[in-house]
């Protein structure tokens, strides 16, 4: 059983190696690094981790396990109207990576990286958000509310744009005049993501059908 001591130790070198590979990156910062900065000994970061790739494994696995749980939940919450449960998923997506978005924007560039274990995040955490978003877009097609679109296509986009944000936010600054890190950020660029939905993907006077 863990103590709060435990506790606050363990979140200490999570918060340090997030900061960490953000600023110096995974292969330029050292596991002694993150334990100074964490005020822990390195013998923690081997106890509660397993040395500095089991906390990369952590901080990946920590990421789109909270990413998909939110997916999950507008897609539960939702079941009798994909467009409405698609509108959730953008701004709830949105919001948690906001609150998380150091370790968003370490995460979403370290997966443009070739390496074993992105290649196991590929095959269990993205093949499930694919799933889940493919789903969607069949129902609402199914049900009138969606446009008839190459769902592929349609994909690449959507996670482009939600996760594009944390990944180049001085860009987003200098296109878009919005501030990833700003609290009004949420609210203001999914008014612009579902702006681009009622675009390219819902239909303006769906008509239901049974799904």
């Amino acid at each position: 059983m863990q103590t709060k001591t435990n506790t606050v130790t363990k979140e200490n070198i999570v918060d340090a190696a997030i900061f960490l590979f953000n600023t110096k990156g995974y292969t330029g910062t050292s596991v002694r690094e993150i334990a100074k900065r964490a005020n822990a000994n390195i013998a923690h970061i081997s106890y509660y981790f397993k040395g500095k790739n089991g906390l990369l494994e952590h901080l990946v696995s920590k990421f789109y396990e909270g990413y998909l749980d939110v997916i999950d939940q507008c897609y539960q919450k939702c079941t009798e109207s994909p467009k409405l449960s698609l509108m959730a998923i953008v701004e709830e997506l949105l919001r948690y990576q906001y609150e998380n978005r150091r370790l968003a924007r370490f995460v979403h560039r370290e997966v443009t990286l070739d390496s074993t274990l992105i290649r196991q995040v590929m095959m269990t955490y993205l093949a499930k958000e694919k799933y889940y978003l493919l789903n969607l877009l069949e129902r609402g097609m199914r049900a009138n509310q969606f446009k008839q679109v190459d769902i592929p296509h349609f994909l690449v986009q959507f996670k482009s744009l939600i996760n594009m944000p944390f990944l180049q936010p001085q860009y987003m600054y200098e296109v878009l005049h919005i501030n990833p890190y700003e609290e009004y950020f949420v609210k203001q660029y999914s008014k612009q993501l579902v702006s681009w939905l009622e675009q390219i993907l819902f239909q303006k006077n769906e008509k239901q059908s049974n799904d």
